[in-house]
This record gives structure tokens, sequence and C-alpha cells, in this order.
């Protein structure tokens, strides 16, 4: 079969990429008012306008009206809620816009470093697939895919690779991974101006879709965690809000551990995204709670979790959007502990750190 293309409309390709930037301002602002569909809406009207990307031509109404016909919204009591096709929307968002970075740039700084061992490689090759490590790129046969895609017609720049012709060798390692992602939902994930849980949950909605979509075999579950700690569905995630809770590390780790103790794959690993110290613990019964400095009455207990994990196998990656220097020693002596990792990475690059530490945790090799 053969396409011949007469003319080429260069405003086909700017429509099309300023539908997908607004739609991916969209999603944002959903994130940031907690899944509210209809304020997400209002404050893209007040954008559009300030802003001037709706006029005559293209209004609010009419972005409404594609999000309608993509089944993304829909009327339920008078108000405007997402759909489950919305749902997986927003997910593949924020799986694209962090896996667009990492392509443009697979930074990931290890503060703590401490890296699970690969599989052994062996001589059977297969395509490239996110994650994989640059090391295992088998350049030899890459270089003859891009031979055979261009069937030698390259210009001069010469030979140009491109991610479809990459080949890496295959590894033997475990191919399954239970996995429990924690999130800090403290007031002070929103403290100071800084808005930190709208990139947390945009990270775990990239994580959780591209488990689903690429990694069946794996489990994801998530784990609020403020006064208290609780479990919420994968679907729950864009509606998650900061609450007016203190930090009880110690009853998010308790709840990862139990949810992992009913998983039956081997590997299993913590997430963790916090901003700050634990303040407050259950002790026989009772809630104790202190906002000031690190209190070794709590950090002793949460410390207590990290070993209590350690000798379950279970390594725990804390993911630090704060840099305070008090902070950061206390999650380089937990870290220590438990035998895992720690990141302190800013919140735009907390999804690609997610990712890179995902991708190599979950390639162990069966013992």
């Amino acid at each position: 079969m053969e396409f011949r293309y007469s003319r080429w409309d260069e405003r086909l390709t700017q429509n099309l990429n300023f539908l997908r930037h607004l739609l991916s301002l969209y999603h944002r602002l959903l994130l940031m008012t907690d899944g509210k569909v209809d304020q997400a809406l209002g404050a893209m009207e007040e954008l559009g306008e300030r802003f001037g990307f709706f006029n005559d031509k293209f209004t609010i109404e009419d972005f409404k009206k594609q999000l309608r016909e993509k089944d993304a919204i829909r009327e339920v009591n008078g108000r405007t809620v997402m759909t489950k096709a919305g749902e997986r929307m927003i997910r593949k968002d924020s799986l694209d816009r962090i896996f667009g970075d990492l392509a443009k740039d697979s930074a990931g700084e290890h503060r703590v470093p401490r890296t699970g061992a690969g599989g052994e490689r062996v001589t059977e090759t297969r395509p490239y697939a996110f994650g994989d490590p640059v090391t295992d790129i088998d350049f030899l046969s890459s270089v003859r895919n891009s031979m055979r895609r261009q069937r030698g017609a390259w210009g001069d720049e010469g030979l140009g690779l491109t991610e479809d012709d990459l080949e890496v060798f295959e590894s033997e390692h475990l191919s399954s991974c239970a996995t429990v992602l924690m999130i800090d939902v403290s007031h002070s994930m929103i403290l100071y101006g800084e808005d930190r849980i709208t990139p947390a949950k945009q990270a775990a909605l990239a994580l959780s879709e591209l488990i689903l979509t690429r990694y069946p075999k794996d489990s994801l579950s998530v784990v609020l965690f403020g006064d208290d700690a609780w479990e919420v569905k994968i679907r729950d995630i864009p509606y998650v809000s900061v609450g007016p809770y203190h930090t009880n590390t110690k009853a998010g780790l308790q709840l990862a551990q139990k949810i992992l103790a009913h998983q039956k794959h081997v590997n299993k690993q913590i997430f963790m995204i916090t901003d700050g110290k634990p303040s407050a613990i259950f002790e026989n019964g009772r809630f104790y709670k202190n906002a000031f400095g690190l209190d070794p009455r709590i950090v002793n207990k949460t410390m207590d979790e990290a070993v209590a994990c350690r000798r379950k196998r279970i390594p725990i990656t804390t993911f630090m959007v704060t840099q305070d220097p008090y902070l950061v020693r206390f999650v380089e002596r937990f870290t220590q502990l438990n035998k895992g990792r720690a990141y302190f990475s800013d919140l735009e690059d907390l999804g690609s750190y997610l990712f890179v530490d995902f991708a190599q945790n979950r390639k162990r090799r069966v013992q």
C-alpha cells in the first residue's frame, strides 16, 4: 500500500498541538483542584481570558464539548464529574509528561545510592523498552536495524538511530514486583504557598499507568498518611487532598507492610513521597503528636519501622521534596537503617526520579 500526500496543512499540526497542550493544562488544574471538574474548568476559562487562548473561534464551551465527545466528563446531579475514561486520560497524560522529560534527560541523582543487583545478561535480544539500562543496548543489532530501515539512504548527518531501532540484551530477572506508594497528605504539603501535593499525585498517576499498561504482572497499592494511614484505589488518586494532619510516617509504613504481606510477589518495595519530618505516632492506643523539631520519641518509633522493613527485605525509597539540613540528616539515617535509597529532588523532577528508581528496583535477579 502506498500513500501520496499532495499538500501539507501546517494549521492542522498547530491545532493538534494546541489541543494537546490545552488538555494537559486541564489535567494539571484537575489535580490542583482535587478532581473538581467545574472548578478546574472555571480556572481554565479565567486563564484563557487572561492569555487569549480562548476566542470567538474556540471557546471554553467548545473545549467542554470535546471533553464530552471523548467521554471524559458527564453531568451528574447538576455538576460535572470525571468519567472512567477521563481518569484514564489523566493517568496517560501524566505518564506522557514524565516519559517525555525522561526522553530529553534521564537524570536521576542518588544522594544515598544503593542500587539493586541486575540480572545476568544472555545472548537473546529484544526491542528496547522504557526503563532498560543504556548499558544493555546491543549496538550491533541496533545499527543493523537502522541500516535496514533507511536502506543505506542516510544523508550528510550520517547514520541516525531512533528508539525503534534499539535492541537490548535480555537479562534473567524477576518479572513482577509489588510496590506500595506512600503519599504524605499532611498540612505541610501545601504550606508556605508551595504546592507539593499536585506533583506527588501526578507522579503517582504516571506510575500507576506505567504498571497497568506495561507491567501487568506487577501490583501497585497507594497509601496516604497524615494523622493515620489509609489505602486508596488508583482511581481515587486525582481526588486526593491535603488535610489538617500531622505526619504519622510510622502508621504509613505499618500499613504498607501489611499490604505487602498479602502479596505473593518475591520483589516487594515501598516508595514514600514526603516533605517533612515524622510528627505523630499512636502509642498504647493514644495519639501522640509534636510538630516542633525532631521528637526522639516519634523518630525512634519511626526508625523501628525502617528496621522492620529491612528484616522483611522490603527496601524503602524516600523522595524528599525539601532540602532542610536537619531533615536530610534524618532521612539519611532512616535510609541507612533500611538499606534503601533516598532522593532529594525538586518538585518538577519528582516523577523522573520515581520512574528511574522503579525501573532499576524491579529488575532483581531471582536467587
